[in-house]
């Protein structure tokens, strides 16, 4: 193609596809009217390749599940704040701009790159069950409402980042949320739409309905949405920071003060008060004893590069190690011109790892779970043996290791109940790097808003987070942490940043995580694209637990209908979906060049920021 040929949308189309424009010079012979102009409708390519730009991130940047989310975060970086910072600060917006999926009572998962060490950290903040809970209740209890709460752990997971890896005061991070719940913000259309499908049920808990319907009423799209409780929780969390560091406390023993403020404090008090007013379960005892956790991260080394995930009590950091060892063994560059092939052999190792794991997977102070042999590439092969190239397998059998895990034979199956959750990465000018999830568990959490505090907490006792079957690892206990999806992802090559990722999407998160990672590591697309192109999800009915659930497969209807039919001929059971539907990865992925360039998913309302 001629200097003058290339028009700009043919140059923005190339650059979306991470095409190097060799020998453009930018000469005047462009035309500027007629046919060949810029803005001509000949001049557009025939498609493309993604449907927004991939965001530099020279300084650092934020991708995260809300544009106002990834803007505070982005200040944090630019008032001199590290990736911790920042990704405090935009867990907090989420809480108010995304209510439905993030909240300071829900839980999550961390996983942080520490660039002047090299290391690689996983910090937990999830919550259990209480102590009163009672293992025999009716499943449906769990899904909504006072008995559903699990203990809160999020809040304690942001002092956590804050204390080890952070630099600013508390204050500074709260800001803008607290501007948001106190002062409002225009409401994203979209949680608009899921307040007015939840509203029979928010409108069950008066501190719920006082919120989210105002007047009665589910508010409009657009609408300048409040949250004026939240804002004076957050408030009181900040002041109790400034008064520790007035009286001469350490930024380390401020930030414990904020902490206590919330964890044995007034807010503690407030919450405990109304569960028990309530019928609910929560009390002081399961606060108090709360704490988030620093662990090893779960990895696996994929083609040379070291991959990094949430260890238990996220599924998907097992979930996913094992799918990418799986699939390892074959040349998944070469089939980028076979979607259907390539997408079945993925498929596949899916159903392989998801029933591995949901064989196994529990809270490992409560049950052995042999971490070490899922994780092996040994392990890998042997279950890699199992699947056909040419055709689909039913929903397998979890592998038999020595190890015991047997449900009573007898008990009823129950469908996994969804999850609703959001991502954020993050990247700082020093080179650490962050990546979170975070969950309330199902759309709203337990959909009750606890007492004066503006806050929602996490459903995660809920069927699909924890087991249905007695005797299960997995099942509801006292205590017991259920098991989440988040696994935010950190990808390193030879000890140095590739990749910082994570998405929300309950039981589709390790699909989705582990279709983005081909797609850049294997295709090595540009981030942008690697987000963009068209997904699959694997649905199990009843429920992933259950060897021989009826699977049936979720397409993007971008897929091309000779794909369709190509997948259906090897025996999957097929259904579209929309276009962008399934996940909404948020991440930043280092170029061969250094440079950090920040992604975001077009599928919800996330943005990518960067300065």
């Amino acid at each position: 193609m001629s200097d003058e040929g290339l028009a700009r949308r043919e140059l923005i189309a190339a650059g979306f596809a991470g095409t190097a424009l060799l020998g453009f010079t930018g000469r005047a012979a462009l035309a500027q009217s007629g046919d060949k102009a810029p803005d001509a409708p000949r001049s557009s390519p025939a498609s493309t390749r993604a449907y927004r730009v991939e965001v530099p991130m020279p300084h650092g940047g934020v991708a995260a599940g809300h544009p106002l989310a990834a803007m505070a975060g982005t200040r944090m970086l630019m008032q001199g704040g590290t990736a911790a910072d920042a990704a405090v600060a935009a867990m907090a917006v989420m809480n108010v701009v995304e209510p439905w999926a993030s909240s300071a009572a829900g839980n999550g998962f961390a996983t942080c790159f520490d660039r002047s060490s090299g290391t690689v950290q996983s910090l937990a903040f999830t919550g259990g069950a209480p102590a009163l809970l009672d293992p025999a209740i009716d499943p449906k209890e769990l899904d909504s409402g006072h008995k559903a709460v699990a203990v809160p752990g999020a809040f304690g997971g942001w002092i956590a980042l804050a204390q080890r890896y952070g630099r600013l005061p508390l204050a500074t991070l709260l800001e803008p949320a607290i501007g948001y719940a106190r002062d409002g913000h225009p409401l994203d259309a979209s949680i608009a739409m899921f307040i007015r499908r939840q509203q029979t049920v928010l409108a069950r808990y008066p501190t719920s309905a006082a919120i989210f319907l105002p007047g009665g009423k589910p508010p409009a799209p657009r609408a300048i949405f409040r949250n004026a409780p939240l804002a004076r929780t957050f408030q009181s969390l900040a002041d109790a920071e400034t008064r520790a560091l007035k009286g001469g406390a350490s930024r380390d023993k401020a930030l414990s003060a904020a902490y206590d403020h919330f964890y044995t404090g007034p807010v503690a008090q407030d919450m405990t008060r109304f569960s028990q007013a309530n019928g609910g379960w929560l009390r002081m005892e399961d606060m108090r004893a709360y704490r988030p956790v620093w662990e090893q991260p779960v990895s696996t080394v994929y083609r040379g590069l070291d991959v990094y995930c949430s260890p238990l009590t996220s599924r998907t950091g097992l979930e996913l190690c094992e799918q990418l060892n799986i699939v390892e063994g074959w040349d998944l560059a070469s089939l980028a011109g076979d979607r259907a092939g390539l997408a079945h052999l993925l498929i596949e190792a899916i159903k392989i790892a998801k029933a591995d794991v949901y064989r196994y997977a529990g809270d490992p102070r409560f049950v052995d779970v042999p971490i070490t042999t899922l994780l092996s590439k040994e392990f890998a092969a042997q279950r890699r043996a199992l699947i056909d190239r040419m055709r689909a397998m039913p929903f397998p059998k979890g592998a038999d290791l020595a190890i015991g895990t047997r449900t009573r034979d007898d008990a009823t199956d129950e469908d996994t109940r969804g999850g609703d959750t959001t991502s954020l990465s993050v990247v700082d000018k020093e080179g650490n790097a962050i990546a979170v999830t975070t969950t309330i568990g199902g759309g709203f959490g337990t959909s009750v808003v606890m007492g004066g505090t503006g806050l929602l907490c996490n459903n995660g006792l809920r069927i699909g987070s924890t087991a249905p079957y007695v005797g299960h690892p997995n099942a509801v206990a006292p205590g017991k942490r259920a098991l989440l999806g988040n696994g935010p992802i950190i990808v390193l090559d030879k000890g140095r940043l590739k990749l910082v990722c994570g998405t929300p999407g309950g039981e589709t998160i390790g699909q989705t995580q582990f279709q983005f990672l081909v797609n850049a590591l294997d295709l090595e697309m540009p981030i942008q694209q690697a987000i963009e192109a068209p997904r699959f999800a694997l649905n199990a009915k009843p429920n992933f637990y259950k060897p021989g659930a009826a699977i049936s497969l979720q397409l993007e209807d971008r897929f091309a209908p000779a794909d369709l039919l190509a997948l259906k001929n090897k025996g999957h059971s097929v259904e579209m979906v929309g276009a962008f539907a399934i996940g909404s990865v948020q991440g930043v992925l280092v170029d061969p060049s250094g440079a950090p360039m920040g992604g975001s998913d077009p599928r919800r309302m996330g943005y990518a920021m960067g300065y």
